[in-house]
């Protein structure tokens, strides 16, 4: 397989409830015509505590500065992982599942954070920029890594990258969060980009005046009975939209795409506390499980909390193996 690294320098902020209606017309400038802004990366989520923007710089530049936003200090780089038809035999899960033991468990040896973005599309993994040089080192023996410049892929080495590589510390006991799964079930979809005006309307009132009740489960507690969480990403060209199923009985069928089984996904979100930036293997915690039993995952982190979609069918299954990893780790 072959990893890329996207030209996109992204930030990723959290616009808290209160201050949406300064936001709101960027936002819809950035969902409807990000061509005005040249914005080609974007991905907006709603969760109960806030709503996490993830966005390159052209995008940023449309958000005033305020007290209702909170910019995360790093500039983050986009990682994909392109098939070139040499993926390993065995492994018939999808999303973040298929790329657990070759990028994200990695990555957390060698102590990179690293922040997750699943669309309908593709996976993307993002890294600081100034861990750059330690990710090529260590994902240089799995991947042929190419650099995007200028619209074109280029080869990247080792020497290209030798200044800022750090050796790895010995490794450190992950801190095991707890996890959650609210009985909300959800759909993964995409929508043809010359239908989005179509569901316009729908969209803008979903995302900034359906006013869901407050989300106050106790941390730790296992069986919530539901949980607000809308996402929506715009990345080059493609839409990519997480909703419950509820609210997607809201608009036109015939214009959501989604797989031909129309599969439903039931949340595993990770964290009893706000987990922050800094710390490594979140990802890991919850991707290694699921690719030792191949079980396939959306994971969509933000600014505060991550979150990780698993085929309904298999939740009682996934819960299991994450309190078994987290007795056995006591």
């Amino acid at each position: 397989m072959d990893l890329h690294i996207l030209e996109h320098r992204v930030r990723v902020l959290s616009l808290a409830r209160r201050g949406l209606w300064l936001y709101t017309h960027p936002l819809l400038k950035l969902l409807f015509l990000p061509q005005r802004c040249r914005c080609k990366f974007f991905s907006l989520t709603e969760t109960p505590e806030d709503y996490t923007v993830m966005l390159d710089e052209e995008g940023f530049k449309e958000l005033p500065p305020s007290e209702f936003m909170q910019v995360a200090d790093s500039t983050w780089l986009v990682l994909s992982v392109v098939s070139n038809g040499r993926e390993p035999p065995g492994c018939q899960a999808t999303g973040v599942t298929k790329i657990a033991r070759s990028v994200i468990a990695p990555l957390a040896e060698h102590h990179v954070s690293v922040l997750m973005l699943s669309t309908y599309q593709t996976d993307f993994i993002l890294v600081r920029e100034r861990d750059l040089p330690v990710v090529i080192h260590t994902l240089a023996g799995e991947f042929d890594i190419y650099k995007e410049e200028g619209g074109e892929c280029v080869p990247v080495t080792c020497d290209d990258v030798s200044n800022g590589f750090l050796k790895p510390k010995p490794p450190a006991s992950p801190t095991l969060h707890p996890v959650q799964s609210p009985q909300t079930r959800f759909c993964v979809l995409t929508v043809a980009p010359d239908t989005l005006p179509a569901i316009a309307t729908m969209l803008i009132d979903v995302l900034f005046y359906s006013h869901a009740p407050p989300w106050d489960a106790a941390p730790g507690s296992q069986d919530l009975d539901s949980i607000t969480f809308f996402s929506f990403s715009l990345i080059e060209g493609y839409i990519s939209i997480v909703m419950d199923a509820e609210t997607q009985k809201r608009f036109p069928s015939d214009l959501l795409l989604t797989s031909s089984t129309g599969e439903l996904w039931r949340m595993v979100r990770i964290g009893g506390q706000p987990l922050g930036f800094d710390e490594c293997g979140i990802v890991a915690q919850i991707a290694e499980p699921l690719a030792a039993a191949d079980i396939s995952a959306y994971y969509i982190s933000t600014f505060n909390f991550d979150h990780a979609l698993v085929p309904e069918e298999g939740i009682a299954e996934v819960i299991q193996l994450l309190q078994q990893r987290q007795e056995s780790s006591r």
